[in-house]
């Protein structure tokens, strides 16, 4: 996903589930959009509010365990002044903000039995009362709600209403879970850390080693997309090098990270021994950022000379990106020259 309210990705699994958002925008229903937690089901609720042709009017949000009851019905459906302690004035709820517009309840399958009785007044007859008054309001507002819990079987343990079901469920849209979609995960990852580089002022993003790559397929990403954004930060911000392809996935950020204690030295070396490796001068660079970079731009050169200067073959050659190529030739100052004959 490109944006925030935008989605990357090619495969058959998203695919489907857009056009079949799509194919539902133009008809002014009550929608479930269904899926995993972090399979992007807001996002998929707020496209499917600017294809319809509400798109001008407002998309108003409210994720339903955030709030517990009393609160959530009074923002569902505003007060009046004296319908609580501290209510000093009337206040709007998100269904009378939402008028003519999409309202997006997250987290549907948390709503307590009562609310669901009043909801289901509103898609019926378009009709709420405020908390604490009496007057009848009338709003024109489309509902698209999500959930990842089983709201049919919730419904057969009574803890969600058949009938709201039934009004809510005109048709349910499945968001892809990413281990339906593997071949997006390569095209994700590279999205969130070119942006993660770009906001962290790194000159470019070096890429993903084999050994990251291998693990980003392996792994099953319980978390789907919003892990994934995730992992990558976190894993870059921990390398903090702009020069190396990332080498390390750091997954768990509760993982401890403990290095193994170097094997001890064998005890036949005797002190003789140990006196002549400390007089030995030691091969370590004296700036090591500054040798890194010296021999980078040395391969670079390398490759382009084994690939007659070909900037394409040469980043294969390294296992680059051409964009990538580019980047780390710009930063050394290095140009391609026409081959000889």
């Amino acid at each position: 996903m490109m944006s925030e309210q935008s989605v990357i990705g090619e495969s058959a699994a998203l695919n489907r589930a857009l056009d079949h958002l799509s194919s539902l925008a133009v008809i002014d229903r009550p929608i479930l959009v269904v899926g995993e937690r972090g399979t992007g089901k807001e996002i998929a609720a707020n496209r499917l509010h600017f294809l319809s042709q509400r798109w001008q009017a407002p998309f108003i949000k409210l994720n339903c365990a955030s709030l517990p009851e009393s609160l959530l019905d009074s923002e569902l459906f505003g007060y009046e002044p004296g319908a609580f302690t501290g209510a000093r004035k009337s206040h709007a709820g998100r269904f009378e903000r939402a008028d003519q517009g999409t309202l997006f309840l997250d987290e549907l399958g948390t709503m307590p039995l009562s609310l669901q009785e009043k909801l289901l007044r509103v898609i019926e007859y378009g009709e709420l009362e405020r908390v604490g008054g009496s007057q009848t309001i009338k709003v024109d507002v489309r509902i698209v709600g999500a959930t990842n819990a089983n709201l049919k079987q919730m419904a057969e343990d009574g803890l969600f209403r058949w009938d709201l079901l039934d009004r809510l469920s005109f048709d349910v849209v499945h968001m892809p879970s990413l281990r339906a979609r593997d071949n997006d995960i390569d095209l994700l990852a590279d999205h969130f850390a070119i942006r993660f580089a770009a906001e962290f002022g790194w000159h470019h993003f070096p890429g993903f080693s084999d050994t990251v790559t291998e693990a980003l397929h392996n792994y099953q990403w319980p978390g789907n997309v919003r892990e994934l954004k995730n992992v990558i930060e976190r894993s870059l911000h921990r390398q903090g090098d702009d020069n190396t392809p990332l080498q390390t996935l750091v997954i768990d950020p509760f993982d401890v990270f403990e290095p193994r204690p170097e094997a001890h030295r064998s005890t036949a070396i005797n002190a003789g021994q140990a006196q002549d490796e400390k007089k030995q001068p030691s091969s370590l660079p004296s700036n090591l950022r500054e040798a890194l970079e010296k021999q980078e731009a040395s391969w670079l050169r390398e490759a382009l000379r084994e690939n007659a200067q070909n900037q394409k073959q040469a980043a294969l050659r390294l296992g680059l990106s051409y964009d990538q190529m580019r980047g780390l030739m710009k930063k050394h100052g290095l140009r391609t020259r026409g081959s000889r004959s």
